[in-house]
């Protein structure tokens, strides 16, 4: 493995609907992700994944970085982002070019333009690629190769899963990160980012959909061989839970949040009858008393929904019946209790809950084993594999001491160039002043001669 400069940190961008989480990482000496800081503040100008309110936004990312530092001790300008929302969108699309040169191998280069082809595409407007992916190759007819570099052949043919978004969304994003002062290295999807940092290598191999359920949006990534199959975005999440509790139970937002995340279960059946929540009343008003049975009952109901889109997801991929790995759930919604269970029994795959753990070193900080983070750390996972393909240059992060030398030796400089001014002015200030001196002087002199007696 290649050396790892000690310079080599990287920061990640996670900007959600519930919030604004922003890590700090670098690699170990065995290629372990370290997070050395992490800044998560609560997202106000954000919707169902894509940024509302830019003022809002930005003061919510120079918070959450401004943590990130804080602990991490270094600072940075140049952020690796994470993009989501129901305008997310795929398509399945088939390239092929004709090789010049029969006897030389295919390399990376043809590979790179048969990609480069796919970015021609026509879409609708307002919509722009985000990213391209290679589902296996065709060589001079032979079908179903997963690498044909090294091989040799006049015609390169592959199947493409095509993932677009709109243009406005992404340049909303962009112009939120700039107005906080720092820069975009480059935008990659939430749910590719959540599943680097959650799946295992043999469960991509076997087939396996990870379920991101979010504050505002649920995103299902299908995984076969090792490859994407299919991506997609369901236009709503943890939000309209909240929401059908503040409906149903006539509660305020704080408390039905509070009631979903203390009390709230996925099954009513794991639920006893004659538990009771009681919560403050309004403004001097009696205390409320809230079955938890009643409580659960909701909740079931929009989970069943969610999970029903999942599942019509999954069958429109055509992958229904080859899941060996069945579904990880990971994201904030993935921890409202039974969820797995009630997820098991409405689809009849095997689940379980994704933690982004599996690439972390030792000594991680105990928040991170929360599936909020999942799309955090992978932002960095793949940020890192993005530098190591050459995709992207490294940034260079510095110290909070080498910045504070910087700064401390720049105001140095202005001082002393100020001071240079200054004299530079005064001694203008004193030759003017000798040189009017003299003037007036033999002016006063001239008026105060005696006049000539001649005249």
């Amino acid at each position: 493995m290649q050396k790892e400069p000690k310079n080599r940190i990287i920061a990640a961008l996670d900007i959600g609907t519930t919030k604004v989480c922003a890590l700090v990482g670098r690699r170990d000496a065995h290629g372990r992700l370290e997070i050395l800081g992490l800044g998560k503040v609560e997202s106000a100008g954000v919707m169902r994944g894509v940024v509302t309110n830019i003022e809002k936004t930005v003061q919510a990312i120079r918070e959450a970085c401004e943590i990130a530092k804080e602990q991490a001790g270094v600072t940075f300008d140049t952020v690796h982002v994470g993009i989501a929302g129901q305008h997310i969108k795929s398509l399945q699309h088939r390239g092929m070019m004709m090789r010049d040169n029969t006897t030389s191998e295919i390399g990376a280069r043809d590979i790179d333009k048969l990609i480069a082809d796919m970015h021609k595409l026509v879409l609708p407007p307002g919509d722009k690629i985000l990213h391209v992916i290679p589902q296996e190759y065709t060589v001079d007819n032979e079908q179903g190769i997963v690498d044909p570099i090294g091989m040799s052949g006049t015609k390169l043919e592959a199947n493409f899963h095509i993932i677009t978004g709109q243009i406005t969304a992404s340049n909303n994003i962009h112009r939120c990160v700039e107005r906080a002062g720092l820069k975009m290295a480059n935008v990659t999807l939430e749910p590719i980012a959540s599943a680097a940092s959650v799946l295992y290598e043999d469960e991509k191999q076997a087939g396996v959909a990870l379920v991101d359920i979010g504050g505002g949006t649920t995103d299902i990534t299908i995984f076969q061989d090792g490859i994407i199959r299919h991506t997609a975005v369901i236009p709503f999440g943890g939000h309209v839970i909240t929401k059908d509790i503040k409906a149903g139970c006539t509660v305020m937002d704080q408390h039905a949040e509070k009631l979903k995340v203390k009390y709230g279960s996925a099954l009513a059946s794991e639920v006893f009858e004659n538990r009771v929540i009681v919560i403050p009343g309004l403004r001097g008003r009696e205390p409320k008393e809230i079955s938890e049975k009643n409580l659960s009952l909701i909740i079931q109901a929009r989970v069943e929904e969610i999970i029903e889109h999942v599942s019509w997801e999954i069958r429109r991929s055509g992958f229904e019946n080859k899941l060996i790995g069945g579904i990880v759930l990971t994201g904030g919604g993935s921890l409202l209790r039974d969820i797995e269970k009630l997820m098991e029994v409405q689809t009849g795959h095997s689940t379980r809950l994704g933690t982004p753990i599996e690439h972390l070193s030792h000594g991680y900080n105990a928040k991170l084993t929360s599936p909020i983070y999942a799309t955090g750390v992978g932002l960095l996972l793949q940020a890192f594999a993005d530098i190591d393909a050459g995709r992207i240059l490294p940034a260079e992060a510095k110290k909070k001491e080498e910045v504070e030398a910087e700064a401390k030796a720049k105001a140095a400089a202005e001082a002393a160039a100020k001071a240079r001014q200054e004299a530079e002015a005064q001694r203008v200030a004193a030759e003017e002043e000798g040189w009017l001196g003299n003037i007036f002087k033999k002016t006063k002199e001239w008026f105060e001669a005696e006049p000539d007696a001649d005249f």
